[in-house]
C-alpha cells in the first residue's frame, strides 16, 4: 500500500484553511458594518474646499445613469493615506466626492490636500457630522450609490482601486442613462 494512502491532498488542506479565513473575514466585514447606513442615501450638502457649494441630489443629478464614490477619510488615518492614489484615479473617470472627516476647516483640508497632491474633490467635515449620518465605524469609508440613489456597497478599511471599480461597475449594472 502506498504510503500516502488516506492522506487528503495538501491542496484540499489549503482550499479549506483559504475558505475559512474568508468566510471568518467576510462575518466580521458584516459584524462590522451591521450598524451603516442602508437603502436611499442620507441627504448631504457643504462647501468645497475651493468655496462651490454641494448638494448630493443636484450632483445625482448631474450623473445620471452612473454609480458614484463617496470617500470618507481623514488626515491623520494611516490607512487612508494609502486608499487616497486609488480614489485619485478613479475621480479621473468616475463621479467622486470625498469627506475629509475631523480634518479640521476647509482651509486645513485644502492645504493638506496640496502638500499630498489630492485633486479629488472634497468637503470638509470638522466634526464627523456627514459621516455620523452614513454610520461610518471608522475611516476610510466606502459608499457606492448605484444611479437610483440607494446605496449600493459600503466598506471600511483598505479596498483596492480594483475592487472600487468592480464595486462601480456592478452598482451600475441595469442602470439606463
Amino acid at each position: 500500500m502506498p504510503e500516502n494512502a488516506g492522506k487528503k491532498p495538501r491542496w484540499r488542506r489549503w482550499a479549506l484553511e483559504i475558505a475559512l479565513f474568508v468566510a471568518a473575514f467576510l462575518a466580521f466585514q458584516a459584524w462590522q458594518l451591521r450598524d451603516t447606513a442602508r437603502g436611499p442615501a442620507p441627504q448631504f450638502a457643504g462647501v468645497h474646499t475651493d468655496g462651490q457649494a454641494f448638494d448630493l441630489a443636484a450632483w445625482r443629478a448631474a450623473h445620471p445613469g452612473q454609480p458614484l464614490l463617496i470617500y470618507f477619510w481623514a488626515e491623520w488615518c494611516p490607512i487612508c493615506k494609502t486608499t487616497a492614489g486609488s480614489v485619485e484615479n478613479i475621480a479621473a473617470d468616475r463621479p467622486v466626492i470625498s469627506i475629509a472627516t475631523q480634518s479640521g476647516d476647509a482651509a486645513a483640508v485644502a492645504r493638506f490636500m496640496a502638500d499630498q497632491g489630492y485633486r479629488f474633490p472634497t468637503l470638509p467635515d470638522p466634526d464627523g457630522a456627514i459621516m455620523k449620518g452614513y454610520r461610518l465605524p471608522g475611516t476610510p469609508g466606502f459608499v457606492v450609490l448605484a444611479p437610483d440613489g440607494r446605496i449600493r456597497f459600503v466598506s471600511v478599511g483598505y479596498t483596492s482601486e480594483i475592487g472600487l471599480r468592480l464595486r462601480l461597475w456592478w452598482a451600475g449594472l441595469g442602470a439606463t442613462t
